[in-house]
């Protein structure tokens, strides 16, 4: 016998795979409008499109040693996978983020423009809570990532590969690439802020 539906309605029969490649969809589709918020969010932040969209590009190269790493993890399409770059993301949003915001508040205390002495100076204050970051995250995930693709992780153990792999490229982006691009791209409105106030 025959089921009536109501109006705009169907019957769709969705198997496990199916259900996966929706979920994945939707995480990538969210994970697009995320990265488009931050960019928005550094130029607010910044006050300079130069330097929002420059630190916007060192992010997909802290993604790398996760991306490398989702090759032994279940590959780039596993749910955990994606899950595990966006943690990784974030990170580096928040660890470049923090460096950015140490280095301005330097060159205001300090009334001079950017250099590489203060960068240098700005990444070694702020070397400790990347560092540290890194090793509790790290050690929080190495069980999972030890444990193997057991039951129950199919989800953990790509994401704990992935992390784990981005960590190691986040940290050293953070370190080097990001005051790297800051002493090229930053500080110049605030140079040029300082060189007013002195001659008004």
């Amino acid at each position: 016998s025959e089921v009536q539906f109501p109006l705009e309605y169907r019957a769709e029969v969705m198997g496990h795979q199916a259900e996966k490649l929706a979920t994945e969809r939707r995480v990538m589709a969210f994970a697009f409008a995320a990265a488009m918020g931050i960019l928005l969010l550094m130029q607010a932040a910044f006050g300079s499109w130069k330097l929002g969209l420059g630190f916007f590009f060192t992010l997909p190269v802290a993604l790398l040693g996760g991306i490398l790493a989702a090759g032994l993890g279940g590959g780039l399409a596993a749910l955990g996978s994606i899950l595990g770059l966006l943690a990784v993301y974030t990170i580096a949003v928040r660890n470049g983020f923090s460096l950015v915001q140490h280095y301005r508040e330097l060159e205001r205390s300090e009334g001079q423009g950017p250099s590489a002495e203060l960068v240098q100076r700005g990444t070694r204050d702020r070397l400790v809570p990347i560092l540290m970051t890194a090793i509790v995250v790290a050690l929080v995930l190495l069980p999972l990532a030890f444990l193997g693709n057991v039951a129950g992780h199919e989800i953990l153990h790509p994401m704990a590969i992935v992390v784990l792999g981005g960590l190691i490229t986040s940290t050293l982006t953070s370190l080097f690439l990001v005051p790297a691009v800051y002493l090229a791209l930053g500080g110049r409105q605030e140079e040029l802020g300082l060189e007013e106030e002195e001659a008004a």
